[in-house]
């Protein structure tokens, strides 16, 4: 395609229209952007990149530090800048990295100092600025602005940007400008409050400005810790550039303070791997609080993902020809489909998870430990954990016990209808099984479907079904897609049967398993799709190995339902991925916290490295542990303060014992 602006072709137009397809894989269209020696844009791959973690003003180390990550596979290397003199030293770190052959572009990363964008932008090819924080300073204050009051901020901010916007101009240098939905200004906070779109007339308001002045060397991001929001973000900055006539400037996709280990590579799928899907995203980042070279091969997992999407896919036929672009739902602000209660799916009950038993032979109590199930021999009963599995699928092995009270068994229908117990076992049909079979349970049954099967006469039989759920499965390389498209017939149709989503991936790695599930599971339940999820095991040739398997498979589909805020199960950490700025060791903090207050189930827990990333960027979290000194901490409950200064050796019991005040604390059941 050609690089000419004017012969860019947005698909997006006004109603629910984000993406260029719902039904194919089609990456959306952008303007090129110029990084270095390294452009961005649709007419390039999608690029990986990354932050350092070292002190800017340490130059060999940073220096040694960004080529590990380049070594990682990061194309574009980010750097903390949050004053003149780490801005002025990324001119030595540049300089000494093309001593050593690498010619990685760098970016300046600015919070609150435009001083310091405007040097950093004389001596790296891009500069980033948070447009929450790079002109206002946040009081958490609402203010009653009139049109003429809000204008006359407008000009403001136009007349301490625009010095920067020249100079970008002059040296060729490009810009980030990226949103933060925890440091959104009070200004937006005011006028639009904590919403999607108040994040992106955060950008806007900029952009307006950087249009006006001819300059379009941008990238625009809409970061947030919350999944949803991360999403309906993005869409909206989506419809609303071509609304305005402005033009489709490349994105940059990232999940802010998505946490470490499982937990931070699930988050982040559900999150970028859901755009991705519908071809937005032009680099990407993974914040996880751990080296900043580990986080390369997970954005490259994901993106690599893509290649060939298009050719690998099976054809999905359109909803509509309106609507192989518009979304019969709003994808711009979460809402869980309509469904009716069958047992325990549906309605207002959580979604549910089901375990793969069909290779397991169920014979010994200690075979339902890794799904959360224990037995306890002396008092003779039965316990679980918050991850405990609410079903089990055993298929052609029906378990050799009774299983506990909180754990349900399905079989096929054919080893269902041999059992002497038809009432506390569940059938799986097939549609065929299902149409021609005339016993059936007589509360919850199971019925599994591809979109292939849908017709006229399966919706009349579903409109009436009160006591079946239904398990819709596909082999599509484009599988979220066609998945969502079996859920726009059921609204379409006013089909109000629960649904779960399974899916089954065969020879891949447990780390790309963890990414890919995220990413078809996760992108189903932001648009508010699914009453419960199965991830079919492959096949392997041990039990052992199946049950080994089978506790990663579990987790992971508690984690999944956690990071798209639709059930939660454990303790969520919203934790920052360290910079130059950072106040403290944050991967050991991170894991210090987390070993004293994992058990405290739906409490989020914000651990910032410094104010930067402080009380806004943890907009989501219950408390707060934030860096503001060297051994000093402020500990927050929610977006306020409560104690200033607290030594670090100290500041983890004190955070407890806010926690404590609150009634929320509890200690942990270590049975």
């Amino acid at each position: 395609m050609s690089n000419n602006n004017s012969q860019i072709i947005n698909l997006i137009e006004n109603g629910n229209r984000y993406a260029n397809s719902l039904t194919e894989y089609s990456r959306r269209k952008t303007i090129t952007v110029n990084i270095g020696d390294v452009p961005m844009g649709s007419d390039f791959p999608i690029r990986v990149q990354s932050m350092t973690t070292i002190d800017t003003m340490d130059t060999i180390g940073s220096v040694e530090q960004t080529i590990r990550m380049v070594e990682s596979g990061c194309e574009y290397v980010r750097i903390t800048a949050p004053s003149v003199k780490e801005a002025q030293n990324l001119d030595n770190i540049r300089k000494e990295l093309r001593v050593r052959g690498y010619s990685v572009p760098l970016v300046a990363d600015i919070h609150f100092t435009p001083n310091a964008a405007e040097l950093a932008a004389r001596l790296v090819e891009k500069v980033r600025i948070n447009p929450g924080n790079y002109a206002d300073k946040k009081r958490f204050e609402t203010i009653d602005y009139t049109e003429s009051s809000y204008q006359a901020e407008l000009e403001r901010i136009r007349d301490k940007f625009l010095p920067l916007v020249n100079i970008c101009k002059e040296y060729g240098t490009a810009m980030r400008i990226g949103t933060n939905h925890g440091s959104l200004s009070d200004r937006i906070l005011s006028r639009y409050g904590d919403t999607p779109l108040g994040m992106v007339e955060s950008a806007l308001e900029f952009l307006r400005i950087c249009e006006d002045e001819n300059y379009h060397n941008i990238v625009l991001s809409m970061k947030a810790s919350n999944t949803q929001v991360m999403v309906e973000a993005y869409r909206l900055l989506c419809r609303k550039l071509n609304e305005e006539g402005l033009k489709p400037y490349p994105l940059h996709l990232g999940v802010t303070e998505a946490g470490e280990g499982e937990d931070g590579r699930i988050k982040s799928a559900v999150g970028i791997g859901t755009l991705l899907e519908d071809g937005l995203g032009d680099t990407v980042r993974v914040s996880l609080t751990e080296d900043p070279e580990l986080e390369a091969p997970v954005a490259k997992a994901l993106i690599d993902r893509y290649s060939n999407r298009k050719e690998k896919s099976k054809f999905i036929a359109d909803y509509s020809s309106q609507l192989k672009f518009d979304s019969p739902i709003n994808p711009f602000q979460y809402f869980r489909r309509t469904t009716h209660e069958v047992a325990n799916f549906g309605g207002h009950n959580v979604p549910r998870v089901i375990a793969d038993y069909s290779q397991i032979e169920v014979s010994e109590h200690d075979d339902l430990k890794t799904i959360g199930h224990y037995y306890l021999p002396l008092p003779d009963k039965w316990t679980m954990n918050d991850l405990g599995a609410d079903y089990i699928y055993t298929a052609q092995n029906p378990a050799k016990f009774m299983l506990p009270m909180g754990l349900k068994e399905i079989l096929d229908f054919s080893v269902w209808q041999e059992q002497a117990d038809k009432i506390n076992k569940f059938p799986l049909f097939t549609l065929e099984t299902f149409i021609n079979s005339s016993v059936k349970h007589e509360s919850l049954n199971f019925l599994q479907l591809t979109l292939a099967e849908l017709d006229e006469k399966l919706f009349s039989l579903l409109k009436s079904e009160t006591k079946t759920v239904l398990c819709i499965y596909t082999d599509n390389a484009h599988a979220m897609p066609e998945l969502r498209r079996f859920f726009f017939e059921l609204i379409g149709n006013q089909i109000t049967i629960p649904v779960v989503i399974l899916r089954q991936y065969k020879n891949l790695p447990e780390s790309d398993f963890q990414l890919f599930s995220a990413t078809d599971c996760g992108g189903l339940l932001i648009d508010g799709f699914g009453d419960g999820i199965l991830l079919k095991m492959p096949e392997l040739s041990t039990k052992l190995e199946l049950l080994t398997l089978s506790k990663s498979y579990n987790s992971t589909a508690f984690g999944i339902l956690q990071a798209a805020r639709t059930r939660m199960s454990k303790t969520e950490y919203i934790s920052c991925p360290s910079c130059g700025r950072t106040l403290f060791d944050l991967q050991e903090t991170t894991a210090m916290i987390r070993k004293k207050t994992e058990h405290l189930k739906g409490v989020k827990i914000g651990i910032m490295g410094c104010i930067v990333n402080g009380p806004g960027e943890m907009a989501d979290a219950d408390y707060g542990y934030v860096g503001v000194g060297k051994d000093k901490i402020a500990l927050y409950r929610g977006q306020t303060v409560v104690k200033k200064s607290v030594h670090s050796d100290n500041a983890v019991n004190e955070l407890i014992e806010i926690i404590k005040e609150d009634g929320v604390w509890f200690e942990a059941n270590n049975e």
